[in-house]
């Protein structure tokens, strides 16, 4: 039998499972707004938009990337460094106007 190394204790399994699940949440939201708009609201809960909804589903998003970073399954600082080659790529190959975000420069 092949040992598996860095194999996920029953708590990183966890985090990992509702971060994914998280994910798939997210994803569904967008695909709302870009279905119905997103000042929409679902007829079963005519006080949350779209927008609303994918806030909260973003949270949740952020709460869970949150654990990872606190229980030291993957470091924070590494993270961000990938988030910034990601943004130098967007600067490069997107449409995006990444010059100012709400009065900070990116």
């Amino acid at each position: 039998m092949i040992k598996q190394l860095g194999k996920c204790t029953h708590e990183e399994k966890e985090i990992l499972n509702i971060l994914l699940e998280e994910c798939s949440e997210v994803i569904q939201a967008i695909s709302k707004i870009f279905r119905f708009g997103f000042d929409s609201r679902h007829p079963d809960y005519p006080l949350l938009t779209n927008r609303v909804h994918l806030m909260e589903e973003l949270g949740d998003l952020h709460c869970m990337m949150n654990l990872l970073y606190q229980k030291n399954v993957i470091p924070f600082e590494e993270v961000v460094r990938y988030s910034e080659m990601k943004l130098a790529k967007l600067k490069k190959y997107s449409n995006i106007n990444l010059e100012v975000v709400d009065g900070n420069a990116l």
